[in-house]
């Protein structure tokens, strides 16, 4: 097993952040990000939207957890007020994430009803007046992740506008949905999925701003199509279901093909490694779906997959370690990549 102390010496060795996984709502928690993390040493992980209300009023401090083998890790965060994400992004600082990114992209009802997300592209001065309070406030990267645009605007016009309100407050890297987001007739399923992607637009903005550091999200399903847009000129790529679906197919060769850091990675030894985690994971209260429902696409593609999915689903008062060696013994081994 690779001593889990050569991933948390990656700590701050992320700046270009060339590939990461996406933050998804109860999907990249940390459970799911310590998986992903022994399969590539080097991407760059999100955790979930944490609003800053949570943080700041409600003292849910615990929802900063992780494990220090995740670094490199960037907190997202979630709201509209700058005093409050200043106070929640010093929070974040001092729980040691390398990075707090402000959402600025999710386009769901909720979020829409506290005024933050996607929403927030109506009002960039806001957002930089944001942007500003928390960079004041933290020594880490203060990042955005933001769309194209909302609704009936001109994308055009208004993220070249967006993007120059940020670098004007000292913003220099952002994640950019290459979609709009239609705030009211879709649902947020249907906003990664309807409103059709402008690639081309988010490398005009680069062009356009050639000192800042952007990402591009939205569609992307390959390391061969990641490693097209870094060979454009893009910063970084960042991924979300698709890595979340297939972990094995985009992570376990990131390493080799996007950082040129060749790792040798079998995915049976990556679940023989989970073990020790489930195992503590139950010790302290937890429940085994909790952990293997984040590995069930693990062997995708794979003669065994259906019935390593089907044994890791199924439960009972008795779960633990053995049902995960029993679903493992249904998936031959594959030669890694």
């Amino acid at each position: 097993m690779e001593d889990l102390k050569i991933i948390a010496a990656n700590k701050q060795d992320y700046h270009t952040s060339r590939l990461s996984v996406a933050p998804m709502m109860d999907w990249t928690d940390r459970h799911c990000r310590y998986f992903h993390r022994l399969l590539s040493h080097r991407v760059l992980l999100y955790t979930e939207m944490v609003t800053a209300t949570a943080l700041v009023r409600g003292k849910a401090l615990h929802l900063l957890d992780y494990n220090n083998a995740e670094h490199p890790l960037a907190l997202q965060l979630g709201g509209a007020d700058p005093k409050e994400l200043a106070a929640a992004a010093k929070l974040g600082q001092h729980a040691g994430y390398d990075e707090i990114n402000l959402n600025v992209g999710c386009p769901s009802d909720r979020v829409q009803s506290g005024r933050f997300g996607a929403v927030l592209m109506e009002t960039p001065e806001l957002v930089a007046e944001c942007c500003a309070a928390m960079r004041a406030a933290v020594d880490v990267d203060v990042t955005v992740k933001c769309r194209i645009g909302v609704d009936k605007q001109d994308p055009n016009k208004i993220l070249p506008e967006f993007i120059g309100r940020l670098a004007a407050v000292g913003v220099n890297r952002l994640i950019v949905h290459a979609r709009k987001a239609w705030l009211q007739g879709l649902s947020p399923k249907e906003n990664r999925e309807v409103p059709p992607l402008n690639y081309g637009l988010v490398r005009e903005v680069k062009a356009q701003f050639p000192d800042l550091q952007i990402s591009i999200n939205g569609g992307v399903t390959s390391l061969e199509q990641a490693k097209r847009f870094l060979d454009q000129g893009l910063d970084g790529v960042m991924i979300g279901r698709a890595v979340y679906h297939r972990p094995y197919d985009l992570l376990a060769q990131a390493d080799d093909l996007i950082f040129e850091q060749p790792r040798n990675i079998d995915a049976h030894d990556v679940v023989h490694q989970m073990l020790p985690y489930i195992e503590a994971h139950l010790e302290s209260g937890g429940k085994l779906h909790q952990v293997t429902r984040h590995m069930l696409g693990l062997f995708n593609g794979q003669a065994g997959a259906r019935k390593w999915r089907r044994t890791l689903s199924e439960q009972s008062k008795k779960d633990g370690p053995e049902r995960v060696l029993k679903a493992l013994g249904y998936v031959e081994r594959r030669e890694a990549a």
